[in-house]
């Protein structure tokens, strides 16, 4: 196994030779037979235990024995304890997904601090094989029947191309020591069920299976590659920058024969994994909207418009008398004009006697009006945004520049009349928007 593990690191792994490596050691035979390996390999690492309290004094004593066991080959051990059932409870997860949130947030957290430039993770073929089946089980699509990446960020999984018996065969030829955990061997979790009872028949009546499985697994990569392109070529095709984000018109999705494999590609890694309301949120009237953790998604008349969330809706900056320019958060120049300039879009001349500073630029509120240059008369912000046909997103962005209470520019728009400079305005001020 070892001669294999060598020529497996030659060509899917070279450069982890140069780097610094973080191993996460369970105690587990898996995870001690890759740092034998590793440290053969002459790898530079250290290792990382997570402590969950799952097992009492016994959880205590595989983090004592870690410790010792990385003490004796001269490595820097780390091992933090979780407040595992605390946090499951908080964020209403099982304790086997807990768990698995904390430690990959760790292993993060550890290898930014230390420098660490990639992180070995101890899963085998057979986990592989006992994730594909228990996705396969809960209807996943083609990445769930993938199972486990080989590799992810700074996340590297050596070994997913050996099975557990390789494993424990080289444990036993090299005197490998390791720890049991008993809850390994409990069936009432479907994993360990898999892993007892079922996948050992199938191997039972067929010598060929981890062979044909990993077969298996190479086509459905290619499969995923080919698909991903596909996803990429139209993403590339239709997601058209705009503002903060990007915007899709809806007749690219209609007559698709796949259109839920697109609607989850396309938006899964915003945050948006719920077929149901992305495929609602087509068919919804406009200004309908969805929301993730970091993302937002619009209806917006015949489009669909993708922006992150924007927190700046209560913000507000105020400008002096004295100032020239600004850079945030719009690029304005402010220079005084001996003689009359007519503005447009982006500028216009003020009579700065007319105004109160500071002045503020600001976003919209419902109860704002002012009076629209060529109008002649009042109007409200929220009817000349409808008559302009402004869409809720360009709603948001639009910034207001204010005198007191009074609306003196739309920034870019329209200027408000009552502050414009005359021909016989004697202080004229020029304002002007480089944005």
């Amino acid at each position: 196994m070892f001669r294999k593990f060598q020529n497996h690191l030659t060509t899917r792994f070279p450069q982890l030779k140069d780097q610094k490596l973080l191993l996460a050691l369970s105690g587990g035979v898996d995870s001690c037979v890759l740092l034998d390996l590793c440290l053969k390999s002459g790898l530079t690492l250290a290792v990382a235990h997570c402590n969950f309290q799952l097992r009492g004094s016994v959880s205590d004593a595989d983090a004592d024995w870690i410790k010792k066991l990385a003490d004796s080959k001269g490595l820097e051990s780390h091992v933090q304890t979780f407040e595992t059932q605390v946090f499951a409870q908080d964020k209403k997860i099982s304790i086997q997904m807990a768990a698995r949130d904390l430690r990959y947030q760790w292993f993060e957290s550890l290898s930014q601090q230390k420098g660490y430039d990639s992180i070995l993770i101890a899963h085998h073929a057979d986990d592989a094989l006992e994730t594909f089946m228990i996705n396969s089980m809960r209807g996943s699509g083609l990445k769930g029947l993938l199972g486990i990446p080989e590799r992810r960020g700074k996340i590297l999984r050596p070994l997913l191309s050996f099975s557990q018996e390789e494993i424990i065969q080289y444990a036993h030829k090299n005197k490998i020591q390791w720890r049991e955990d008993s809850s390994n061997a409990k069936t009432d979790y479907l994993r360990n069920a898999l892993r007892h009872e079922v996948i050992p028949q199938w191997k039972k009546r067929d010598p060929n299976f981890d062979d044909q499985f990993q077969e298996t697994l190479k086509y459905l990569g290619q499969a995923q590659t080919l698909l991903d392109d596909v996803l990429k070529d139209f993403k590339n095709q239709n997601f058209i920058p705009w503002q903060q984000g990007f915007k899709i018109s809806i007749d690219v999705f209609i007559g698709l024969s796949s259109l839920d494999y697109y609607l989850h590609g396309l938006f899964a890694s915003y945050g948006f994994g719920t077929l149901a309301d992305l495929r609602k949120l087509l068919d919804a009237q406009s200004g309908k909207q969805l929301f993730s953790e970091t993302h937002r998604l619009i209806k917006d008349r015949n489009f669909l418009l993708l922006t992150t969330l924007d927190n700046s809706a209560s913000e507000s900056y105020t400008i002096d008398a004295e100032l020239t320019s600004i850079d945030h958060p719009l690029k304005m120049v402010f220079s005084h004009q001996k003689t009359f300039v007519k503005g447009g879009l982006k500028s216009l001349l003020l009579d700065k006697s007319k105004l109160k500073f500071p002045l503020t630029l600001r976003k919209w509120k419902q109860s704002d009006y002012f009076y629209p240059n060529g109008l002649g008369g009042k109007k409200k912000l929220s009817k000349f945004f409808k008559d302009e046909k402004f869409s809720l997103l360009d709603k948001e962005y639009q910034w207001l520049l204010c005198s007191g209470k009074d609306i003196v520019w739309v920034v870019g728009k329209r200027a408000d009349q009552r502050f414009l400079a005359t021909l016989s305005t004697e202080n004229k001020w020029l304002v002007r928007c480089d944005d």
